[in-house]
Order: C-alpha cells, then sequence, then structure tokens
C-alpha cells in the first residue's frame, strides 16, 4: 500500500538524482510516541543515497513535504522529519480500500521464491507432545504467511518410522500387549503405542535395577550403557536387526502399529490444521546417500580412517563420520540423501527445517557437507531453530511417559474455553447453539496464538489458564475485537441502520485514536513482509495484538452506533469492518479461526 505523499517524495528526489535507481524509496516508520506526526522519515538512511549531509537531505525532504497537498505538518527534528497527513489523504492510502490494503502484502514478483518448508517430523512410538505442537505451530504458520505474501511454498514431513526406539513399541506390544486394538482400547492408536514405549521403559527400568543389585559394580553406570547387557535391550535389538533383514512376522507388526500411529497423527494434524504436500517416511529413506558418500570418497572429498569408517574433516565444526566402520549409515548420511531427493523432486529456491534447536551442529554440518559435494544451492538451505516449550509443572519426559500428549492438550484448551465462554453468559441468557464449535475454534486459537507469540529461538514457558484471558496478549483478545465488530454489524440490522460506504467522509475522522488506527492499518503489509523475510511469525501476531489494542482504545473514547451525526457513524463504522477485515486476514493467515461470538 503506497502512502502517495512519499510516493511522490521519491519521484522529486529521482528527478533531482538521475543515479538513483528507479526502485528508490524513502523508508517511514510510524511517529513515536512524544512527537507530532502520523509518520517519520529518518533521514541518516538517506545520506548514502542522496549525497549530502544529514543537516542538508533532512532540510531537502521536510521543504519537499511541506510543499505537498497530502501534507498538514512537517516537523524537522535532528534529522528526522515528522509527517501529519491530512485526515482524507491518511485514510485514502489506508483503510479506505482495505481490499486494496490487503492486496498489497504481496512482495514484488522478482522476489517471489519457490520454498520447501519441512516440519512435525514424529516418531511413531508415541503420540505427538507439546513440543511437537510448537514446532507444528510454527511450521505451518510460517508455510502460510510465506504463501501470503506471494512465494510458492511446499509444506513436507519425514516422519521416523525406523529405528531402535520403534522397535521398543513394538517389543512392549509383543511381550504384554495381548493383541489389543485401538478400538478394543477405546483410545487413538498413537497413544496406545506410547503407552507400549512407556511400558516398555518401565520393564528396563526393572531389569537394570535387578541387575546392578547383582552386579554391583554396574552401580555407576547409566540406563543407555547398560542397555544391551539386558534381555529387553537385546531382545529390541535383535527385533531391529530382524526388520531391516525383512523377517515377515516383524515387518507385519511394524506395519501394523505404525498404521495405528499415523492414522493418530493424521486425527491430530486435522484438528489443528495443519497440511503437508507430501510426507516422506525414513523407513523408504534411510538407506539414501550411501551411493554419494562412496561416490565422494573416491573423489578424495571424504576419507577412511584407520578403522574403516568414512570421516569428514568439517574444520572447527570437527570431524563426522558418514559411514561406520561396518559401512552401515548414521543419520546425517540419510540426511543427506533425503535432502537430495527433496531438491530433485521439487527444486526449490530454498528449503528449511523446523527442528529444535538442540540440532544446530548437526545442522551445521549437513549444510557444509553439501557444499563441499558441490552443490551450489547449498547456502540457500535454512534450519530454523526453536527453543524448548515447557509447562509450568516442568520439563517432559516421554520415557517416564510425563509428557502432555498433544490431543490432551486440545481437549484441556476446548475445556477451558468453553468455560470461559459459559461463564461471560449473561445471567438466563441462552447457551449458544454453537458453544461446541465456539470453544474449539478459541481453544485452539489461543494454543496456537500463545506458541507463536515469542520469537522461536525463545524459550517458553506455556500456561494454558493464561493463554484463554479475554484480556491480555492473547489469541482471545484479538479474536474478541472481530467478534465485537461482527456484533455491531448485528445491532445496525437490529436498528435499521444502513453502512453507506459510497458516502464516508474521512475528513471527519481526525481524532488521535481514530487516525492511530489508520497508522497501524498501514503497518500491515510490512508485518506480513517481515515475518516470512525473517521467519519469525511473532512480528504478526504482535502487530495483531497492537491494531486490536488500537481498535479497543478507539471503542472506548469514540461512539459508533450513538454517534450522534449520521455522517460521522458512518464514518465509524467503515474504521470498524476495515479493522476487522485486516485482524481477520491476519489471523487467517496464522492458521486461527473466529468465532462469530464470543
Amino acid at each position: 500500500m503506497k502512502i502517495q505523499c512519499i510516493a511522490r517524495l521519491a519521484e522529486q528526489l529521482r528527478a533531482n538524482r538521475p543515479s538513483l535507481p528507479a526502485n528508490f524509496q524513502p523508508a517511514w516508520e510510524v511517529c513515536p510516541p512524544g512527537m507530532n506526526g502520523d509518520l517519520t522519515i529518518n533521514c541518516f538512511r538517506l545520506v548514502r543515497d542522496l549525497k549530502g549531509s544529514p543537516d542538508a537531505v533532512t532540510k531537502e525532504v521536510a521543504g519537499l513535504l511541506s510543499d505537498d497537498p497530502d501534507v498538514a505538518n512537517v516537523e524537522a527534528v535532528k534529522a528526522f522529519v515528522n509527517v501529519t497527513l491530512k485526515p482524507e489523504a491518511l485514510f485514502r492510502d489506508s483503510i479506505a480500500d482495505v481490499n486494496d490494503l490487503l492486496d498489497a502484502v504481496a512482495v514484488p514478483e522478482e522476489e517471489k521464491k519457490k520454498i520447501l518448508i519441512e516440519f512435525s517430523a514424529p516418531n511413531t512410538n508415541k503420540p505427538q507432545h507439546l513440543g511437537h505442537l510448537r514446532n507444528n505451530s510454527i511450521g505451518m504458520t510460517l508455510a502460510s504467511v510465506m504463501k501470503r505474501a506471494g512465494h510458492d511454498v511446499v509444506p513436507v514431513n519425514l516422519i521416523n518410522d525406523r529405528g531402535i526406539h520403534i522397535c521398543k513399541s513394538m517389543l512392549a506390544y509383543k511381550l504384554t500387549g495381548n493383541g489389543i486394538t485401538p478400538e478394543q482400547a477405546g483410545i487413538k492408536g498413537d497413544h496406545l503405542v506410547g503407552n507400549f514405549y512407556v511400558k516398555f521403559n518401565q520393564l528396563l527400568t526393572d531389569e537394570i535395577k535387578e541387575l546392578k543389585a547383582a552386579h554391583p559394580e554396574l552401580a555407576d553406570k547409566s540406563s543407555d550403557d547398560l542397555f544391551l547387557e539386558t534381555k529387553l535391550g537385546s531382545e529390541a535389538q535383535n527385533m531391529l536387526r530382524k526388520w531391516e533383514s525383512g523377517d515377515p512376522e516383524t515387518v507385519a507388526l511394524w506395519k501394523l502399529m505404525n498404521s495405528w500411529v499415523i492414522d493418530g497423527f493424521n486425527k491430530t494434524y486435522e484438528r489443528m490444521g495443519v497440511h503437508f504436500d507430501k510426507t516422506y517416511l525414513e523407513s523408504q529413506t534411510y538407506l539414501l546417500g550411501k551411493d554419494v558418500i562412496a561416490d565422494a570418497l573416491a573423489k578424495g572429498i571424504f576419507k577412511k580412517r584407520d578403522d574403516g569408517a568414512v570421516i569428514v574433516d568439517m574444520g572447527k565444526l570437527g570431524e563426522k563420520v558418514l559411514l561406520r566402520k561396518d559401512g552401515t549409515s548414521v543419520y546425517i548420511t540419510q540426511d543427506i540423501g533425503t535432502t537430495l531427493l527433496k531438491h530433485s523432486e521439487h527444486n526449490p529456491d530454498t528449503m528449511i527445517w523446523v527442528v529444535g534447536d538442540e540440532q544446530i551442529l548437526h545442522f551445521k554440518m549437513l549444510f557444509g557437507i553439501l557444499a563441499k559435494l558441490g552443490y551450489k544451492w547449498a547456502d540457500s538451505l535454512y534450519h530454523l531453530a526453536y527453543g524448548m516449550v515447557n509447562l509450568p509443572g516442568g520439563r517432559m519426559k516421554s520415557r517416564e511417559g510425563t509428557v502432555v500428549d498433544a490431543d490432551d492438550l486440545f481437549d484441556e484448551m476446548y475445556a477451558l474455553a468453553k468455560e470461559a465462554a459459559l461463564q461471560r453468559l449473561k445471567e438466563g441468557a441462552e447457551v449458544p447453539a454453537d458453544l461446541e464449535e465456539r470453544s474449539e475454534i478459541i481453544g485452539m486459537g489461543a494454543l496456537k496464538f500463545m506458541l507463536l507469540k515469542f520469537n522461536p529461538k525463545t524459550t517458553i514457558m506455556f500456561d494454558p489458564n493464561a493463554s484463554l484471558k479475554f484480556e491480555g496478549d492473547t489469541g482471545p483478545y484479538v479474536q474478541y475485537v472481530c467478534a465485537r465488530i461482527n456484533s455491531i454489524v448485528r445491532k445496525c440490522k437490529e436498528a435499521g441502520i444502513s453502512f453507506k460506504p459510497e458516502e464516508i467522509d474521512w475528513s471527519l475522522a481526525d481524532s488521535e485514536e481514530e487516525r492511530a488506527l489508520a497508522v497501524a492499518a498501514l503497518r500491515y503489509s510490512d508485518a506480513i513482509r517481515s515475518s516470512a523475510a525473517k521467519m519469525d511469525c511473532s512480528i504478526l501476531v504482535n502487530y495483531l495484538l497492537d491494531l486490536a489494542k488500537a481498535f479497543n482504545r478507539f471503542y472506548r473514547e469514540k461512539q459508533v452506533l450513538n454517534a450522534g451525526e449520521p455522517a460521522v457513524r458512518n464514518v465509524r463504522l467503515a474504521i470498524c469492518f476495515a479493522v476487522r477485515d485486516i485482524l481477520a486476514d491476519g489471523l487467517k493467515t496464522l492458521t486461527i479461526g473466529i468465532p462469530e461470538a464470543m
């Protein structure tokens, strides 16, 4: 969305300096509190382009803007030029044409990219938990924001459906499951399998205690150290070998239990609004990469260690084993192969992995190895590392069964939202017919909003009760503004008040609260683009909070339906509807729904 006086300023500066590029535009910001103006231009940033001293550039910019027909006042403070627009110009360039404002979020055509983003990546030995929810929220929302900014986005998932952790669940089921199915147990398949993963570790803990009691010299050994010394650990490792060799009975059990888990995952994804263009399975990709490593070894890119293992020297990052001495792959080997597969299938301009920050070194290694292999696109790969999410009760541990399962948290959020909605009912009022749907939208919105509110790198504490407060920096706070404006629409119909968009007189919208909303609206396209460019959806989240707060200040100070003069009421209705449309577009981009009422 262009501010016309700024566009004219750019034209005049370019006319005075033919060497300036055709796309030169002075950057503007919201005028800081305590200063007079709607917008401010930092002339320090223009000095290099305009080839003048800060004082000279400031004087020139202030002079040109003072003569502009849209400008009511210009104030130069040091190297900052503060601009006050006439109300009709301010609203014309912001929310008078809200559809134009919403269309302006896309980046220029030449900046659009094809972006592959991989996220979620759960293991099929347990249901998804709170940590996965942060991953899912960041991944699906970043994909949505990038798509809203005009990029071609390919969201993919890589499910880890093989390995010793999978065999732990399988073995516990084989020993203690008695053939039970999810239908017989009355629970989702991923929860059933997760119960057996916990069961395995309980049995293993008991066996290790017995082992240490019988052999005091093992007292200082960890559970991992003693894993293969136990009967359970040995059987789990043997089950993995059987799976890798294609043993029919083992493979059949693996397929059955994986099908239960993936069905459960899909239900979790559906409830959260997560969708992928393609899902890769590690069982189909884990052998990839070995040929690439062997070829690079022959070319001298990698070398063999004395014990026969293939390694790569990554300088300050250290050495990395790529093939064990027995010729088997390590995790990074298959990651190299899978990355090459994804690139060949989708040919993206860049690839993003949404993975916890404990894997930072792994991805530095991966990208560096791909560069050593000669892939020029390796410098376009990005690891979006995010911090841990905790609950007030502390950290979670899958082995001990102390994780907060995603589905259980969904149910808790739904119940809390339903309780809050019922508490807000006036005495004697009927329970809304859409209470169930409303509670789901509010609960899921509160969860996503709180998980997205902070920069991804931040370790956060998630408090379900705090996330559902209708007052504060929460999803329901923003949703409630939309619901409040929808109630204004209903009241207009009930009172027979008609909104006349063709008769809006923007010169009547000259209060501080109204102007603040117009300026806030101008920032919407930048919030979308910045969130996409910086891979940080908290930018958009906090923008929506700012806009919602600005609207509530306006609503407290200014009458809308009871404005008195029909012309004043008409312009304030227009402001309300434009704000609702921006908030609705922003929440939709965050994959958050809006209830009709709250």
